[in-house]
């Protein structure tokens, strides 16, 4: 996978180890502000990782309910800002007749979907009217535990930094079909889904969505809004991630590492075959 230009910055470092010094260069995750404006007029400002900006605000739009269709984007057009000279902003011209948000300046910075409580957070996901989880779609234990490996295998600007979150879109027999990485996490969930819109590939209802960190509530109600009926992290779910996948019919799994993973909602997509304990009767 190739590493999107901009998204590694070069910076001089001093280390220390074992008490000697020695000066050099480390990689650095690049993190920069992102300007989202519907036909000139702000939306939000997210911090990313420069690269793939437009299946970015393509996804964000989506999932937060923004369009309902790719045939509602007539455009994107990415421009330099006058406070950040370099291609920090991008406008998306809507079709005419698609409900702009009322407030432009609605602020989505930290999450959009999150109310005062957690019952009026899940309430809003679902009061949006998405269309139900397909049940049509499982995956075996053994294919399940072989994600995280062909995930970290091709994390490119990770491997470089150290320091960026990545999500990735499996099929049933376990193959790769799209992976983007971001500093913010569910900046990453938002490109790969701005990735399957773009492609007419939404809802996503025979896929498996992989994220590299926590299984945290905006993952679950993005990975919701675009069909996807499996979600596996390789690090723990909150407790309102889990109330939502529970009540929206999601399988959500944790702790998918090595041979071992914990599903906490919809087990019924996990094939699963228990095997004897050592010394007992079959």
């Amino acid at each position: 996978m190739d590493t999107p230009l901009r998204s590694v910055e070069l910076a001089p470092v001093t280390e220390w180890e074992d008490g000697e010094i020695r000066s050099g260069s480390d990689d650095l995750a690049a993190e920069e502000p992102l300007q989202i404006l519907i036909s000139g007029e702000s939306l939000v400002v997210t911090m990313r990782t420069p690269g793939h900006d437009r299946e970015l605000a393509a996804g964000f739009l989506w999932t937060e309910g923004l369009i309902k269709s790719r045939e509602e984007i007539l455009s994107f057009r990415d421009q330099a800002s006058l406070d950040c000279p370099t291609e920090n902003t991008i406008d998306v011209e809507l079709r005419d007749g698609v409900n702009r948000p009322g407030n432009p300046e609605r602020n989505f910075v930290s999450n959009s979907s999150c109310g005062l409580c957690g019952k009026s957070s899940i309430d809003e996901v679902h009061a949006r009217g998405l269309k139900p989880i397909s049940e049509g779609f499982s995956i075996n234990a053994e294919t399940l535990c072989s994600l995280p490996e062909k995930l970290r295998a091709r994390q490119a600007v990770f491997d470089r930094t150290g320091g960026l979150h990545a999500a990735a879109l499996f099929d049933a027999k376990g193959e790769l079909v799209a992976l983007r990485e971001d500093i913010g996490r569910h900046n990453a969930v938002d490109k790969v889904v701005g990735w399957a819109l773009l492609r007419g590939f939404v809802p996503l209802s025979r896929h498996v969505l992989l994220v590299s960190g926590r299984g945290g509530f905006e993952i679950i109600q993005k990975a919701i809004s675009a069909g996807v009926p499996i979600v596996a992290s390789v690090s723990a779910p909150s407790s309102l991630a889990v109330q939502l996948a529970r009540k929206e019919n999601l399988t959500l799994i944790g702790f998918l590492r090595g041979r071992r993973f914990v599903v906490y909602s919809g087990q019924s997509r996990c094939l699963m075959q228990s095997s004897p304990a050592p010394g007992s009767r079959i």
